[in-house]
């Protein structure tokens, strides 16, 4: 396997707009990341991933990008960026930025242009079509709900947008587009970045003449997800090589691609090694573990075989084709320690449970801001409260459906994107240290026990956890190349699995409730002399690790030799 230095690196995701206001002005900005670049160099990590910054209108927190090639007023300068891109420099960390390309926002020059004339330049940089019989062109879904489709009547067409009415499609069919995106790409690598998160990168190739998505007799729902037209589509493998060809190979940089419903096969192609495409993929199928028949917001509870089983067959089948991206949460997800733990009675253990899980695993392993303290998703007791127009959307939606109030509220609760983007908690101050003024997003109120300054006073904090786990990473490279190969599949409560380097071993073995289990390590699995790397608890050394009775949320790794 290759040796690449994105392999081996920890990820930090920061939310820009909730890490840390330096002007008073309720708002996250770059000068805020600045002033606390000295506490990401202590917590070992080697990247961070800088989410949107560019200009934009904010219909959807800065991933409707109005100029790709500019900051945003709200948080600060290219000269701040400028500043910050040194300063993570300076400390031997790296720097990967957001690249939104499947869509630009509706104020993007290109789009002004766009809709002014069906003759104009830069008409065919977005995909229109003409209505049919009075309707959209086709009937598929946004993923922020309602249609794909937006009419504008300047020239009596409709505008495709996979996500907000105010994010159009750019139409990558155009080479005009593809050339003006890699010129911009190559601006910022240019600049010195280190790389770049792309979003949603594998929905830029559509099925031509975006047909609609069939349904069946009876079918009530006006437009439908249309999967099968979007997602990897017939020529998305030939812009991504034509990207990497014409920008990404010509600097050693790392990128990870966030990939809509793909399987292990599909990540092959887009990661493997001899495919000259991406670094590494986000997918979300551990994602939809808790997720019913009816989608992200029909939750059910999540079933350990399941977790298991998903990311047993994703280390498996991408392993010697390409690399693994770790995640449990990010902007877009909840807060995993709420999702996957226990937020109140073993919020510090299962905390540190789920950080184990991330950091053995074959991949490189992606902290989001505030993780690494343990904060968890917040409650608040009205829609009001809120602030992404995924929410806003849904819950307008399903009113109309005639759901009631309280289980909306509910799914909110559990799935919610803003339960990520609440203020990071700094201290126990007023509004969590974030700010001197009212935030953006309202703080979680357990600020006063969950913050950064409380979690570095106490050497048992999850945060210490996770620095011992990143310097483990470094100190042993069976953790970052080491095989897997999932150990005792049928325990219903814990899940273990060996990493296997040379004549190395690394045994993981974590409970995943909050009660008592017991793990026999099954008679195949030859351990000797085994050492005791890092756990939750306080261990004796005399304890047989054959026959084990695991505390609640209790997570231990052993290295030893063969």
């Amino acid at each position: 396997m290759e040796r690449k230095w994105w392999k081996e690196s920890v990820v930090y995701q920061i939310y820009p707009r909730s890490f840390k206001d330096s002007n008073g002005d309720g708002i996250g900005d770059l000068q805020g990341i600045i002033s606390k670049l000295d506490y990401l160099k202590t917590l070992g990590v080697n990247v961070v991933w800088l989410c949107p910054v560019y200009k934009s209108p904010n219909d959807d927190n800065g991933y409707d990008i109005s100029n790709y090639q500019d900051i945003m007023d709200e948080f600060g300068t290219i000269a701040d960026w400028e500043m910050l891109l040194q300063g993570l420099h300076d400390r031997g960390m790296k720097l990967i930025m957001d690249l939104v390309v499947n869509h630009s926002s509706d104020e993007h020059a290109w789009f002004a242009e766009s809709r002014k004339s069906k003759d104009n330049p830069y008409r065919d940089y977005y995909i229109w079509r003409p209505g049919s019989d009075g309707r959209e062109p086709n009937n598929w879904g946004s993923f922020f709900s309602g249609s794909a489709w937006q009419y504008d009547e300047a020239t009596d067409e409709y505008f495709l947008h996979l996500f907000s009415k105010k994010q159009p499609d750019l139409n990558w069919e155009n080479e005009k587009v593809r050339r003006e995106v890699y010129d911009m790409m190559t601006w910022w690598l240019d600049k010195g970045i280190d790389g770049f998160r792309m979003d949603v990168i594998n929905l830029i190739s559509k099925v031509p003449g975006l047909p609609s998505v069939p349904v069946e007799d009876g079918e009530s729902r006006p437009y439908h997800f249309g999967g099968d037209y979007f997602v990897n589509g017939p020529r998305v493998h030939e812009y991504l090589q034509e990207m990497n060809r014409e920008v990404l190979s010509k600097y050693d940089i790392m990128t990870v691609g966030e990939a809509v419903d793909v399987t292990p096969e599909d990540a092959a192609l887009y990661v493997g090694e001899d495919r000259d495409e991406l670094s590494m993929v986000f997918h979300f199928e551990l994602m939809g573990v808790d997720s019913g028949p009816g989608g992200k917001w029909d939750c059910k509870p999540w079933v350990l075989k399941d977790i298991k089983d998903i990311i047993t067959k994703w280390q498996t089948l991408l392993s010697g084709k390409g690399w693994n991206s770790l995640y449990l949460n990010n902007h877009d997800q909840p807060r995993m320690l709420s999702r996957f733990g226990n937020d109140t009675d073993y919020h510090k253990e299962s905390g540190k449970m789920l950080a184990t899980l991330l950091h053995t695993l074959q991949g490189t392993p992606y902290i989001y801001q505030g993780e690494e303290i343990g904060m968890t998703n917040v409650k608040f007791d009205s829609i009001s409260h809120y602030k992404d127009i995924e929410i806003i959307n849904m819950h307008k939606e399903y009113l109309e459906a005639g759901h009631k109030e309280e289980d909306i509220m509910n799914s909110i609760y559990i799935k919610g994107r803003d339960n990520g983007r609440t203020p990071m908690q700094w201290s126990s101050e007023p509004q969590a240290g974030f700010t001197t003024s009212t935030p953006w997003l309202a703080v979680n109120p357990n600020y006063t026990e969950i913050n950064v300054e409380n979690a570095l006073a106490d050497p048992d904090s999850i945060f210490h956890y996770y620095k011992r786990l990143i310097e483990l990473r470094k100190e042993h490279d069976i953790i970052v190349y080491g095989d897997y190969k999932i150990v005792a599949e049928e325990n219903e409560r814990v899940y273990a699995y060996q990493r296997a380097l040379g004549s190395e071993r690394l045994l993981v073995i974590l409970n995943f409730f909050g009660e008592s289990a017991s793990f026999e390590l099954p008679a195949e699995v030859g351990i000797s002399e085994p050492e005791l790397l890092i756990g939750n608890y306080d261990v004796g050394q005399a304890e047989d690790v054959r026959s084990l009775e695991l505390r609640p949320y209790e997570a231990r790794v052993y290295k030893f030799s063969v």
